[in-house]
């Protein structure tokens, strides 16, 4: 089968030695992504605005791809401060309400960087592929 790496440029990808996505078949994984834009932190602290941004992210990555927010089957959200979950919460819901992805959410004690407060994971399977 035929691999495909996508890599979004951030310092960590090349650092850590990881794409943003990899393709394998019709199977899609995204790395665990966050609000890192260059060496810009997006919205630090700001979980609904971290989320949004992280979603439209990942979004970028399935689409290069070949796939949609409509092909993703599972996300996993970090988050390093559980009683903000209504917020990304309220973002995933934006992106997925109508998709409805398996999900899970967990508290973690910290990510890469202080103001990086949510980390998002996905996976996309292609139905005809």
């Amino acid at each position: 089968m035929k691999r495909i790496n996508i890599s979004s440029g951030t310092k960590w990808e090349t650092t850590v030695g990881y794409s943003r996505a990899v393709r394998v078949g019709n199977i899609i994984e995204v790395a665990g992504t966050t609000a890192a834009e260059g060496d810009k932190i997006i919205a630090p602290g700001n979980a609904y605005e971290q989320t949004k941004f992280i979603l439209q992210k990942i979004e970028r990555a399935l689409i290069e791809a070949g796939a949609t927010l409509e092909d993703v089957v599972r996300t996993r959200m970090f988050v390093t401060d559980i009683s903000k979950w209504e917020e990304v919460g309220k973002a995933h819901g934006e992106f997925f309400g109508k998709i409805k992805p398996a999900a899970t959410m967990v508290e973690v004690s910290a990510l890469i960087h202080p103001d990086l407060v949510v980390e998002i994971e996905a996976t996309a399977i292609l139905k005809n592929e």
